[in-house]
């Protein structure tokens, strides 16, 4: 069974910087897509990244493409979110998700595996 662990959330000033890791403790990384999803109060849970299993293929959600990059490290079994120019309309709950099937999909409900999520909060 695979299980996620996300770290990497905190506080930080619009137009500034952080790395979400996301680790897997058990199972093996390389055999899933994985992507990113973020929540804010209120609103729905939506798309932001995704990943294939080698880690060269990727598709970002309109909103954050050209200031999010996703990564992966197979050997170290760990996925990443570099987020960029942050803005306070990114400030939500950001959790990585594995896709056994494949990868690619932007919905929620495509992923089998998901972490417990960090806090990412952006102020003015």
């Amino acid at each position: 069974q695979l299980q996620l662990v996300e770290s990497g959330g905190g506080l930080v000033q619009a137009g500034g910087s952080l790395r979400l890791s996301c680790a897997a403790s058990s199972g093996t990384l390389s055999n899933y897509g994985i992507a990113w999803f973020r929540e804010a109060p209120g609103r729905e849970r939506e798309f932001v990244a995704t990943i294939n299993q080698p880690g060269d293929y990727t598709n970002y959600a309109r909103s954050v493409k050209d200031r999010f990059t996703i990564s992966r490290d197979n050997a170290k079994m760990t996925a990443y979110l570099q987020m960029a120019s942050l803005k306070p309309e990114d400030t939500a709950v950001y959790s990585c998700a594995a896709d056994e099937v494949g990868w690619g999909a932007k919905l929620a409900n495509r992923y089998q595996h998901w972490g417990q999520g960090t806090q990412v909060t952006v102020s003015t």
